[in-house]
């Protein structure tokens, strides 16, 4: 059966009258295909990304078989987080719009468990919960597991990843046997394949093909560049596309929250969300992120999932994710609700076969783009600030600026177009910086050699800079911003002049400008840095 419109679904009118308010007219391949398996009562396996209206697939079903009569709990929807149990909630709530007497409830840590409680009390025949607050209801027996008839996990191979397994198995024993379980999950490892067998009964795969999963309106390009200039290439693609919201990828926890350091030390609006931290923490963040306080949001792949914000123009895979789909999953964040967007990954190297698969996987060509130069950067801020200025012009009300203007160059004798100018550069500045050389791997012994971490020989800086050794580093809790601030602070250079800092282990690499070492060398020997006495000198010997 081709399942083209919502009306050729077997499903309620109420529910057809909330989707139309929800502004969708015809389902998505998983919703077609797996609305009317699961309304048949079979158990299913669906394997869908983020963002192809998977929570509706499983949603509508669950709408349809609750008994409003009975106040009792008859479905469980798990998710790996708060945020994505919100999410599903809400959907949830929008679908059933029409419906009476259906009551459903999210259910997560870090929120009063008190308030969950009491509401549970009331009557709920839906809750949506992460693993280990269904848990926590169950063992107070808030949560009377007996009549549930459908079981849902979302995200399935996501909540394996966070180590929720003996959760789910925990929270699938105490329900009975006879339920209908259906797992929705991005992809299918060991793991979940392991707990279809045990826990569901003769399931359907449905798989939507992924040809299906790449996003039209996404623009993908990739950059070739070094991890040595990484940050700053970074930094002029945000400057020359200038998106309202971006989201930074990178695959450790730790390498986000260096990168919002340096970006941080150069004035952007940023901050990281990942697994360490603190579900206060992550809704904080969230909140500043949508709020528009920060722009830049720098993630790692496991945090992602919760990211639900239409105005992201942007997404930079800052390091090349390991699983083709979690590239699927990270561009998948921009280019929402109908929206367009862009994504760049920077590449380099080995990384380019990598990238190569990436292509495969997605039919999709990634688009060589070329690294922004100094120029470019600098038209978009002239570009934008001119801008500005036509706009308080148009609005008018100058007649007391013009005074000032006026008295000043008629007191200091000086032509009005001198003092344009020197307005302008007060604004944006005069700053001088070097481009960015990239060549291109031809020997890959070489470069191995060349990029070694804490070898002598080439320093590997860019021209015009030196690269300087420091003897502190992470084990110190040393960040990029500690060196920024002690070098310009101690040496009375311009922050904006220092070139990039590596921090490893227990020593520091950072490029200043090659008429400013004799100044840092001297003047930051024998300083102090988060307690540590530095030592500094020129990398131009072997570090052990």
């Amino acid at each position: 059966m081709n399942i083209t419109k919502f009306e050729d679904l077997p499903i309620s009118d109420n529910i057809k009258k909330a989707i139309a308010d929800m502004g969708f007219e015809e389902p998505s391949p998983i919703q077609a295909q797996s609305i009317p398996v699961i309304l048949s009562g079979k158990d299913v396996i669906g394997q869908a990304q983020t963002g192809t209206g998977k929570t509706a697939a499983f949603s509508i079903p669950v709408l349809e078989t609750v008994d409003p009569e009975d106040k009792s709990l008859q479905a469980v929807v798990l998710c790996p987080t708060r945020e994505l149990a919100i999410q599903v909630s809400k959907e949830i709530k929008k679908l059933s719009k029409y419906m009476h007497g259906i009551k459903s409830l999210p259910v997560y840590g870090g929120q009063p468990i008190d308030r969950q409680i009491k509401s549970l009390k009331g009557g709920v025949q839906i809750v949506i919960g992460t693993p280990g607050r269904v848990i926590d209801h169950i063992n107070r027996k808030t949560l009377k597991m007996d009549n549930v008839k459908m079981l849902i996990l979302d995200e399935a191979d996501e909540m394996l990843d966070m180590g929720f397994r003996e959760d789910i198995e925990m929270i699938l024993n105490k329900t009975p046997e006879n339920r209908q379980t259906t797992f929705f999950s991005a992809t299918m490892p060991k793991g979940i394949l392991d707990l279809t067998r045990k826990y569901q009964n003769d399931p359907e795969h449905i798989k939507i093909v992924r040809k299906e999963i790449t996003v039209p309106n996404i623009s993908q390009y990739y950059i070739e560049t070094r991890n040595a200039n990484k940050l700053e290439v970074l930094c002029r693609l945000i400057d020359v596309y200038n998106p309202k919201l971006s989201v930074v990828f990178t695959n450790t926890k730790r390498g986000a929250d260096e990168l919002v350091s340096e970006l941080q030390a150069r004035g952007y609006f940023a901050d990281a969300l990942h697994g360490d931290l603190k579900q206060t923490q992550r809704d904080i963040v969230m909140d500043k992120f949508r709020q528009g306080t920060i722009d830049i949001l720098v993630a790692t792949d496991v945090a992602a999932r919760g990211i639900d914000v239409d105005d992201v123009e942007a997404v930079f895979n800052y390091d090349l994710p390991q699983d083709e789909e979690y590239y699927v999953h990270r561009i998948g964040r921009t280019g929402r609700a109908g929206r367009t967007g862009v994504s760049f990954s920077f590449v380099f190297g080995k990384e380019m076969r990598k990238m190569r698969d990436i292509e495969r996987y997605t039919k999709a060509k990634l688009v060589k783009h070329s690294i922004p130069s100094v120029a470019d950067v600098e038209e978009k801020k002239v570009s934008a600030f001119f801008k500005q200025v036509k706009g308080i012009m148009d609005e008018g009300n100058l007649t007391k600026q013009l005074q000032w203007l006026e008295g000043f160059c008629n007191e200091s004798d000086v032509e009005i177009i001198d003092v344009a100018a020197a307005l302008v550069k007060l604004a944006l500045g005069d700053e001088e910086k070097q481009e960015i050389v990239e060549e291109p791997s031809r020997d890959r012994n070489r470069d191995r050699n060349r990029d070694r971490k804490g070898k002598g020989g080439d320093t590997g800086a860019k021209e015009g800079m030196v690269r300087l050794f420091i003897n502190v580093g992470r084990n110190q809790r040393v960040q990029a911003k500690d060196i920024l601030g002690a070098i310009a602070g101690e040496a009375g250079i311009s922050g904006k002049l220092i070139g990039t800092i590596d921090i490893y282990d227990k020593y520091t690499f950072v490029e200043v400008p090659k008429q400013n070492v004799k100044k840092v060398l001297e003047n930051v020997k024998d300083i102090k840095i988060k307690g540590n006495k530095v030592n500094i000198e020129k990398a131009n010997r072997r570090k052990k």
